[in-house]
């Protein structure tokens, strides 16, 4: 069987020293409670910005301008509807809207502003995903 590879992009956007985090909704099998970095799946035939703005209007509402490249992880997860082994790159970027005022979807249950003293907090007490703690331990 051949190795399956996913890509996905994620944006760390901060406001007046704040980071946005969304916290996953608590029915989902993936990460249920955990706060994560917006963002997602890139479709087949998409360009990652592209991608990124998308997820960033569905999941925030906010519009976004792709400031720099902050992070590159690998994320491995089992996908819930196949059950295949899927191993994703995930490409972190550093992002700046014009608005700080989120509608969130329902994919998540809550959102909030948090300063990086608050965002160590998370880490340490293990409330983010795994990507979202890789993505922040690397270039800390």
């Amino acid at each position: 069987m051949k190795d399956m590879w996913g890509l996905a992009v994620r944006g760390i956007c901060e406001v007046d020293g704040k980071i946005l985090l969304l916290k996953v909704r608590s029915k989902s099998s993936h990460d249920a409670n955990k706060w994560e970095i917006p963002g997602g799946k890139v479709k087949k035939g998409e360009f990652f910005d592209e991608a990124l703005r998308r997820e960033y209007l569905e999941e925030t509402g906010l519009e976004i301008i792709i400031e720099s490249l902050y992070n590159v992880i690998q994320n491995n997860y089992t996908a819930c509807k196949t059950n295949e082994e899927i191993k994703s790159i995930q490409l972190i970027m550093k992002v700046t809207a014009e608005s700080d005022e989120v509608i969130i979807s329902e994919e998540h249950d809550d959102y909030n502003w948090f300063t990086k003293k608050e965002v160590c907090r998370l880490i340490d007490e293990n409330q983010l995903t795994r990507a979202a703690m890789n993505s922040f331990k690397k270039n800390d």
